[in-house]
């Protein structure tokens, strides 16, 4: 079968074309027009719907999980409806969004405690497992490794000024391009312990820079860093660094206690 890569296909035109278990991977489809398409039992990631419009659409047995806004369904702005819910179902999700240091303070403390007991759950399995995937999701391991690179790329590099802060476990989101001096090791099989030790010395520069935070502070503005990495060099709300932090720890740990789920 053909393969197209760094092709301009800018406005082609697709009719009564079989594309059943095609790949698309870094694919500009912005403006994109499909009728009478079947995307049953397609499989979407890191894919932007910003501004898409759906008509005559047949939704069924669909599993949606992101950032939702303004989101209308039949007429109806589902996002309150959504974020209300799982606002219900882990009361101290609310927690995850402070507008001030003593927030900040309290979202970590829950956070740590939450992490605690899932890293002793983890502890039960066969250490095996916890390089397993499930569903094509990073393992056990590697969301801790993704976690370190969350403290380093918005705390230490963007808050803390570190050029370049990071450990060689550091693991990149898988759509992020590769860049320069970032590490991005995805065969390296490091112990849980190994891992955890990283993490708590990740896990406790957040809590000394939560603990100096004043209402000044966390108002401000981080300084850009002049060196190339993530994030980009330029400055940042300090308040968004630290909320970025948060939003990654919550919903990871989210994702691995589901995922330690199917392998229990």
């Amino acid at each position: 079968m053909p393969d197209f890569t760094n092709a301009e296909l800018r406005g082609s035109r697709f009719e009564n074309v079989d594309l059943t278990d095609a790949r698309f991977g870094t694919v500009d489809l912005s403006g994109a027009v499909f009728r009478k398409v079947d995307l049953s039992g397609a499989v979407l990631r890191a894919v932007d719907f910003a501004g898409v419009q759906m008509r005559g659409v047949e939704l069924a047995d669909v599993d949606i999980h992101g950032e939702i806004q303004n989101l209308t369904i039949n007429g109806v702005d589902v996002g309150p409806l959504v974020e209300a819910e799982l606002n219900r179902r882990y009361p101290d999700r609310a927690k995850m969004r402070p507008d001030d240091p003593a927030g900040f303070a309290e979202a970590w403390r829950v956070l740590d405690g939450l992490w605690e007991q899932t890293v002793a759950r983890a502890r039960r399995l066969d250490p095996a497992l916890l390089h397993e995937s499930v569903g094509g999701e990073w393992s056990f391991i590697e969301t801790l490794r993704h976690l370190v690179f969350a403290t380093d790329a918005w705390v230490r590099r963007a808050i803390l000024g570190d050029p370049a802060p990071w450990d060689e476990l550091d693991l990149p989101w898988d759509e992020m391009a590769d860049t320069p001096g970032i590490p991005r090791d995805r065969d390296v099989r490091p112990s849980l312990d190994t891992v955890l030790e990283l993490r708590r010395d990740r896990m406790a520069t957040v809590c000394e820079v939560i603990d100096g935070l004043t209402a000044e502070s966390l108002a401000g503005q981080t300084v850009p860093v002049e060196a190339p990495g993530w994030p980009a060099s330029r400055s940042y709300p300090v308040r968004g660094c630290l909320l970025i932090v948060l939003n990654e720890e919550w919903e990871h740990r989210l994702y691995a206690e589901r995922d330690l789920d199917a392998l229990s």
